[in-house]
């Protein structure tokens, strides 16, 4: 049961991906070409360290729980979600996720001072203190799945080029 959760019920829908760009194409080459590169340098084995790396940095470790606390919808409304416990000692302040988006331009080491100076903004807002708490909401929540994301609508080039007109997009 507990790894039949882990498989999302939706695996194989149609989902609407866009499409790639050439910077896209090109990071696919460039990943492709350094892989070889480490397969002929450091045989297989090289490779192989880095795909468990991978899969074991983003699996079940504690700290794997900030990519689901960023970036998945826990909680109707709110996209994203700070983590205020002790981990962010060990991770440079990365819990600190809604923070980093409201003051992009502060480094890590003052996010806290951001959350102390403007507590009456962040306390009220859902927010975690285990990341081990939100990797278990994921895997036995139903309501939470891959698809538990925000998807927004992108453009067409017409609007941006009205929105340009009227000048209501800078860039």
């Amino acid at each position: 049961m507990f790894c039949a959760r882990l498989i999302p019920k939706n695996l194989f829908s149609k989902v609407s991906a866009k499409k790639p760009t050439q910077w896209e194409h090109f990071n696919i080459f460039c990943t492709i070409a350094f892989d070889l590169i480490i397969v002929k340098v450091w045989g297989i084995g090289g490779l192989m360290y880095l795909i468990w790396g991978t899969l074991f940095g983003m699996g079940l470790h504690p700290v794997a729980g900030h990519f689901i606390a960023e970036h998945y919808v826990m909680n109707s409304g709110q996209e994203t979600y700070s983590y205020y416990g002790p981990l962010n000692w060990l991770t440079f302040n990365v819990g600190y996720h809604n923070e980093h988006h409201d003051f992009a331009n502060i480094s890590g080491k003052h996010l806290p001072t951001v959350r102390r100076v403007a507590a009456e903004y962040y306390d009220g807002m859902p927010h975690y203190h285990s990341w081990i708490k939100v990797i278990w909401d994921y895997i036995v929540d139903d309501g939470i799945s891959p698809y538990s994301r925000v998807k927004r609508v992108t453009m067409e080039d017409k609007e941006i080029e009205d929105l340009r007109a009227r000048g209501g997009l800078v860039k």
